[in-house]
């Protein structure tokens, strides 16, 4: 049974705004753009035209890569966006609540917030390498309960969730609860995507990006996926026009197969680093725990946060200090080779102290 329902009655009502018509090789006087042509050559489509209302082409790239048929995609600004189209769509403020696992990405609560939507939290199994706790989350859940997150590869600890448990989370919220699994870091990690179980799961959202695996943060593309009629209802409630032509042509550029083929060798590469570096960085007797990872970071535990952020600091390595439930945890962006090699040398300078 279709999700929709689950729905703010508002947006369920809600029509896509209806772009003026583009038609190539005609005289367009229906939108109100400028007759001025940018001088600046660099882009294939001119910079006076509004880009397409959502970005077919694009749209059908993003679907070959992420193995979902189109009208099953929506292209986002980041996969953050998503995220936000998603509470907008199912809750109600002041009434309805998400769930989400503790520690997790902090945009999910976030946007909840903004919303007006209520944010229940459920501790993530800690003494087991952070696992996700399905039946407390399923426990939480109420009849107020309109989406639940989990990441996976979880952020910022690096545990991915099994199909197992999402498909037994997914089954338990049916015809209750959208289950947005986001696979931000899906490619760091061996488990594969959910995406294929969308024909047999409606209430399941797919959040992807191509920040990470592909390198491309600075662009702000990414997709939420899930049956066709939950896209068209996400598709009326974001803004028209909402990626530029510059990232549009940007984007098509890179899912061109040798860009492909380079980013598939590079997520190979990041993997060997991060087996690497965590096993340098174990044998530090100022890191108490290095937690397994499969994504392209990986969470340490310290005797001194503070003093071993300083130290990086002074040796102008950055790295990501949570505090809370997280308090003396540091986590650890896997890079380059020889970024990697700065924070060794940062680390054995304090290792020699």
């Amino acid at each position: 049974m279709s999700i929709v329902k689950l729905a703010r009655t508002e947006i369920q009502a809600l029509t896509a705004y209806q772009a003026a018509a583009q038609v190539d090789d005609t005289v367009r006087l229906n939108a109100n753009e400028s007759p001025l042509v940018s001088s600046d050559r660099r882009f294939r489509r001119p910079l006076n035209r509004y880009p397409e209302v959502r970005p077919q082409r694009l749209q059908d790239a993003l679907a070959n890569r992420f193995g979902c048929r189109r009208e099953q995609l929506l292209v986002t600004r980041g996969s953050s966006e998503a995220i936000d189209l998603i509470i907008r769509t199912f809750c109600n403020a002041g009434k309805d609540n998400i769930v989400m696992p503790s520690p997790t990405f902090s945009m999910y609560r976030h946007y909840a917030l903004v919303q007006g939507a209520e944010v229940v939290e459920v501790e993530m199994l800690a003494e087991d390498d952070f696992a996700l706790d399905v039946a407390a989350t399923l426990a939480a859940c109420t009849e107020q309960t309109r989406v639940v997150f989990v990441c996976s590869p979880n952020n910022p600890t690096g545990t991915p969730v099994s199909r197992a448990d999402l498909v037994r989370l997914i089954e338990a919220r049916a015809n209750k609860s959208a289950v947005v699994v986001d696979e931000a870091y899906i490619e760091f990690s061996d488990e594969p995507s959910i995406i294929e179980l969308l024909e047999r799961y409606p209430n399941l959202i797919v959040l992807r990006t191509l920040s990470k695996a592909l390198g491309f943060a600075g662009a702000r593309c990414g997709a939420a996926i899930a049956a066709a009629d939950v896209v068209n209802m996400l598709n009326a409630v974001q803004s028209p026009y909402a990626l530029a032509t510059p990232v549009v042509e940007c984007i098509e550029d890179a899912m061109q197969s040798a860009q492909l083929r380079l980013a598939d060798k590079n997520v190979g590469d990041i993997i060997a680093e991060r087996e690497r570096v965590m096993a340098l960085i174990g044998n530090y007797d100022f890191v108490l725990k290095v937690w397994p990872s499969a994504a392209n970071f990986f969470l340490i535990r310290v005797t001194d946060a503070n003093l071993v952020m300083q130290r990086c600091r002074e040796h102008k390595v950055l790295l990501r200090y949570f505090g809370g439930e997280l308090a003396d945890c540091i986590r650890i962006t896997v890079g380059s080779v020889a970024d990697n090699n700065c924070l060794l040398q940062a680390l054995d300078t304090l290792a020699a102290d």
